[in-house]
């Protein structure tokens, strides 16, 4: 699995992982602060729940995926979660997502030109 993050989108976090059988890359998009919160226990409800592993070992992270293709669960490292969010938190802190938001350029994303 592979985490990007985009200060022009910062409260949410794309996710691409290869489907199995298939080279074939899936994306999908999960909040920030649901990834985060998933990291101490379990979160979400509907189409993306997070829950930390229960193990004796480190912390790995599992996360559910209900995508229109299907469902997908996925199992990551708790510790490179962490250090991605932490560099995410350096770009936009947390409470400040909105002051990197261009609502204008959203509203004609969402509308179109016309």
């Amino acid at each position: 699995m592979r985490l990007r993050y985009e200060s022009s989108g910062p409260c949410v976090v794309r996710a691409a992982f290869t489907v199995l059988d298939s080279d074939e890359a899936v994306e999908s998009i999960i909040g920030r602060d649901l990834l985060t919160d998933g990291l101490k226990g379990p979160a979400g409800e509907g189409d993306t729940r997070i829950c930390p592993v229960i193990d004796n070992g480190p912390r790995d992270v599992y996360i559910f995926l209900s995508l229109p293709a299907g469902t997908a669960l996925l199992q990551a490292s708790g510790r490179d979660v962490r250090a991605f969010l932490h560099e995410t938190e350096e770009l936009v802190p947390r409470g400040a997502e909105t002051g990197h938001v261009d609502l204008d350029a959203s509203l004609v994303q969402l509308l179109g030109d016309g």
